[in-house]
């Protein structure tokens, strides 16, 4: 059996893989391995979820599971997962759970355990709790049972920190703004802290029913956001995925602002205020090439990690750096956030706009994004991508075609016998026909 925790928790189709028993002795195990992490005699631990129907059983067997091990805990109901990040910190809880498969699918869920100071659990405290899946340990009986307060209001504490973050009064004021929280966790908190900040907003895609999340909105599907933007006129637009932990952007044209591009007008953005800690922005080994020369051209340097926010917020703790991200919207302002946020990305996204009396495509100009070719190879032996020479050879060849006007990664897969070949290149004919004949050397040369 393979690692149960991934990048981001522990997910699955919901009752399948994901089941009440296990969400269960997930909750246990972890009240366990925490406790051995503090040394406070009782433990709260703070449960939030995203609008998935499944997320209703589970966090109800999430809940027990605390509680039955002496945890009081506090439910907020709908939050998005920063929201729930931030709450664990601001209230100074043992730890927070999270019920959200994020951009997935509705009948996938997850869960996902934050340590006190709302930070993503370290590998090896993830490693010790599987170890004791199912494994019995003295509960609790009497008075040292856990409780449970349900305080949905809440969140508006999440609400009132995001907007105070942008450090004025009514900072969106004369911005009208299109929101689509893909029917999400942020249905509610995002609407409210735009509208607080003073922004016009159209918003769209806002009703959950429990299985319309991440339904051809939000992040993921931008056609409608793109629409909404044209025809009401709107300065910008945004959305969210299902637990608005990231967002992406559209321009008063149309035209989608991704990541990558987010990242470079706020990178610049903070290093005009002095913000920019060091003048570093941390991203991945998949941020666009594009934004490397933008960076260089604007003086700002780049810390560049592994795929995945959780080693981008490692690089930035180590560091101190204040801005990091990815290309698919994570963005972590180290100073108002612990995790990724996308409502909070948003807010000084819209503000830039306003302050820098430009529209949003105008600034996300500084960037030109590189086409991006992306190929899996399946049923390889990923461990030999970096040793075999003919593979070698095959790449050193393609960067020399680019001239220092592209880039070539191969990445192994974490979890599945598969290599991810990546190419960038100044046209996407180039970029596709470097990407097929390295993706090509791949299979000839290391298919099990």
């Amino acid at each position: 059996m393979g690692r149960l925790f991934g990048t981001d928790g522990v997910r699955g189709l919901a009752n399948e893989g994901l089941t009440a028993q296990l969400a269960l002795d997930l909750a246990t195990a972890a009240t366990f391995v925490l406790a051995e992490q503090s040394s406070r005699q009782r433990l709260s631990a703070i449960v939030g979820r995203d609008t998935r129907i499944s997320g209703e059983f589970l966090e109800a067997a999430v809940v027990a599971g605390l509680a039955s091990s002496g945890v009081d805990v506090t439910v907020v109901n709908y939050i998005p997962t920063p929201g729930l990040a931030f709450l664990v910190d601001e209230l100074d809880a043992d730890f927070g759970v999270m019920l959200s498969a994020s951009h997935n699918p509705m009948p996938d869920n997850g869960i996902k355990f934050f340590a006190r100071g709302g930070v993503k659990l370290a590998d090896e405290i993830e490693d010790r709790i599987e170890e004791n899946l199912g494994v019995e340990h003295t509960r609790p009986t009497g008075s040292e049972v856990g409780r449970v307060s349900r305080k949905p209001k809440l969140a508006k504490l999440y609400v009132n920190h995001l907007v105070a973050s942008l450090g004025e009064k009514k900072p969106l004021k004369g911005l009208h703004v299109v929101l689509d929280p893909a029917n999400g966790a942020a249905s509610k908190t995002a609407p409210k802290a735009f509208k607080k900040a003073g922004a016009t907003l159209t918003a769209i895609h806002h009703h959950p029913d429990g299985v319309n999340i991440n339904d051809d909105c939000g992040s993921t599907h931008l056609e409608s956001l793109q629409a909404a933007v044209l025809d009401t006129g709107a300065d910008l637009g945004i959305g969210l995925d299902g637990d608005a932990d990231r967002c992406l952007a559209v321009d008063h044209l149309g035209n989608v602002v991704d990541g990558d591009q987010i990242l470079s007008i706020l990178a610049l953005a903070m290093k005009e205020t002095g913000r920019l800690h060091d003048n570093t922005l941390v991203a991945t080994v998949m941020s666009n090439l594009g934004l490397h020369k933008a960076m260089e051209a604007h003086g700002v340097k780049i810390d560049t990690t592994k795929v995945g926010d959780r080693y981008v917020v490692e690089s930035m703790n180590e560091g101190g750096f204040t801005l990091g991200g990815e290309q698919s919207g994570h963005v972590i302002l180290s100073e108002f956030a612990t995790t990724g946020d996308g409502t909070l990305t948003a807010l000084h996204l819209a503000a830039q706009v306003l302050r820098s009396k430009k529209t949003l495509g105008e600034l996300a100009s500084v960037m030109t994004r590189f086409p991006q070719v992306l190929i899996n190879v399946p049923n390889v032996d990923k461990a030999a991508a970096d040793t075999d020479k003919v593979v070698v050879e095959a790449i050193a060849q393609a960067e020399h075609s680019l001239a220092g006007n592209g880039r070539v990664l191969l990445r192994p897969s974490g979890t599945e016998p598969l290599v991810r070949v990546m190419v960038e290149a100044e046209t996407e004919d180039h970029a596709q026909e470097l990407a097929q004949s390295l993706a090509g050397v791949v299979k000839d040369r290391l298919s099990l």
